[in-house]
């Protein structure tokens, strides 16, 4: 509903406040975010392992598919699946333990930046993902510098501990340095890398020891351990990792919610994504910590509850998801309200009606027929040929969303 609440009849007003009611619930559900890395640091391989958690995959593909082999869900161009790299971002939705989760996998490489600078202004989290012997490079970086211009909460997963790694307080150092935000690890690696035997999960005081699997394909199995029984516990490296534990915990490196989604701390995870060690704990992270949409601000200023009348803006525009159709998919991050197949909005820049009627939930290049989303969720739009980027659809009173900035690639590019 879109007029003025005090004409309304008493049962329009019960009906009024119902749908705000589910609006405000399905909200509460949803987590809209991004992965962002440097290339080759595991972003698209840890996405696979999300959708393997979630259910959505019986099997984890690989990045590089070996002849015959499964290749990852999200990278679906050929060029993609054939060089083992993302270059275009993939919008991804599925539930795990309830929650709506919408995932936006982004391009690595600097070529393709500036898709995911638009990706960024269309989410309300991130994950950004670190090789444990690598640390922050630099289009992690620049990467994570647009996040802060947007006091982003963002979650930092340390990857790629299966192999020879850096020591982790100097890697913690190196990050807090670099960014300028404080880590606070929720999980601890037990043994260097390449040696590695499970973590320490900080808030819960329990070792949970890994088996790794056949390539990664499966859950890992997952054996917690109670730290009160450390006598009981054959390890190598848990003496080790406990004062490195202590030790955090005497600096007060410890999570602080209204401190994360400031942007002025980071929560910590360790682990694998290729054979699945951490993994479970970082999608948890997701549910439990990343923040739920709220109101976004207008051109004008002013800020858009969730539960006013439905608007979205467009993000992204994608050609030829589908080759043999060559058709053009417009990606919209709904922002507040209701959203119905078929339903008549305004097309802000145009200042015209136009039909929804061909709208999608994504899956990598596969798509269903979407007859409803709610704000946090993206939808596309399929052939919608009057859509650009940037553009403001809504119902009701008219509203627009400020511009996508221009993209600048000295934001990402450093001098060659």
């Amino acid at each position: 509903y879109s007029g003025n609440p005090t004409t309304l009849s008493l049962k329009q007003k019960v009906i009024r406040a119902m749908s705000i009611e589910a609006i405000r619930e399905e909200a509460l559900r949803r987590r809209t975010f991004a992965i962002i890395s440097h290339p080759d640091a595991g972003k698209t391989t840890l996405t696979e392992k999300f959708l393997l958690y979630s259910g959505q995959l019986a099997e984890a593909g690989s990045v590089k598919a070996k002849r015959g082999g499964k290749s990852a869900r999200s990278d679906w161009m050929t060029m993609e699946r054939d060089r083992g790299i993302s270059i275009a971002s993939t919008v991804l939705q599925f539930n795990y333990k309830g929650t709506i989760i919408n995932l936006l996998d982004t391009p690595g490489h600097r070529d393709f930046s500036e898709d995911t600078y638009r990706v960024l202004s269309a989410v309300d989290a991130a994950i950004m993902v670190l090789d444990a012997a690598k640390g922050i490079e630099t289009q992690t970086l620049k990467l994570f510098e647009v996040c802060r211009a947007r006091n982003m909460p963002i979650i930092t997963f340390i990857n790629k501990w299966d192999r020879p790694s850096l020591d982790p307080l100097e890697l913690i150092d190196q990050i807090e340095r670099a960014i300028g935000v404080q880590t606070t690890p929720m999980t601890w690696p037990v043994g260097p890398g390449g040696e590695f035997e499970g973590v320490i999960n900080r808030q819960t005081k329990q070792f949970i020891r890994f088996t790794r699997t056949s390539r990664g394909a499966t859950e890992a199995i997952e054996e917690t351990l109670d730290l009160n029984k450390t006598n009981q516990i054959e390890s190598a490296h848990l003496q080790n990792a406990l004062e490195e534990v202590e030790l955090l915990d005497e600096i007060g490196a410890t999570h602080d919610q209204e401190l994360f989604l400031a942007g002025e701390t980071s929560p910590l995870f360790v682990g694998s994504a290729l054979t699945n060690f951490g993994v479970r704990h970082l999608l948890d992270a997701v549910v439990n910590f990343a923040p739920s949409p709220s109101e976004r601000e207008t051109d004008s200023g002013e800020l858009r509850e969730i539960d006013s009348a439905f608007s979205a803006f467009v993000f992204k525009v994608q050609a030829n998801m589908d080759p043999s159709h060559r058709d053009r998919v417009a990606f919209m991050r709904i922002n507040s309200g209701y959203f119905e197949r078929g339903m008549q909005v305004t097309h802000q820049r145009l200042q015209k009606p136009f039909s929804t009627k061909f709208a999608t939930t994504m899956f990598g290049s596969d798509r269903d027929t979407a007859d409803e989303g709610y704000p946090g969720d993206v939808l596309g739009l399929v052939n919608a040929s009057d859509l650009q980027i940037g553009d403001t659809l809504y119902v009701g009173e008219p509203v627009a969303f400020p511009a996508i900035p221009r993209f600048e690639p000295e934001l990402f590019w450093s001098a060659r």
